[in-house]
């Protein structure tokens, strides 16, 4: 059974099983993402869909986590954009690498840009077009 630790009880220095749930807190720390941008992939990413308790706190399931890892692979080391990565998870395919070049978006050069800055940036990047596009709709 996965087991939801008591935070007092993390703290006094025990570590959690592998089949325990995560927080926020500890998924960002484990693969080294910032909290908004795990937030952030939740509204891109149909998939990812944490058990949420009261006041809103997010507890990430192993396979959830073993998913977000797969992401950060897809955009940060293979380049991958959002939109690409959700075709691959769409079409089953997010846990192998594509088979060809079959619709996927092509993976964008690196810019040597810090992997965490570049997620803020496509964050805020994405945010805006979203922005953009509600403008639009408001204005006829």
């Amino acid at each position: 059974m996965v087991e939801l630790l008591n935070p007092e009880f993390e703290r006094r220095g025990s570590s959690k099983s592998a089949s325990a749930f995560r927080t926020i807190s500890e998924v960002a720390s484990e693969l080294k993402i910032p909290q908004h941008v795990l937030r952030f992939w939740e509204g891109k990413f149909t998939q990812i869909s944490p058990l949420k308790r009261g006041g809103g706190r997010r507890y990430y399931r192993p396979e959830d986590i073993e998913l977000l890892r797969r992401i950060s692979a897809l955009l940060y080391e293979e380049g991958y954009t959002i939109m690409g990565v959700q075709k691959l998870l769409r079409n089953g395919n997010g846990g192998k690498k594509a088979r060809s070049s079959e619709s996927i978006e092509k993976p964008i050069p690196h810019s040597g840009i810090d992997p965490e800055k570049r997620a803020a940036l496509r964050s805020i990047l994405l945010e805006l077009e979203d922005l953009r596009n509600t403008l639009h709709k408001l204005q006829g």
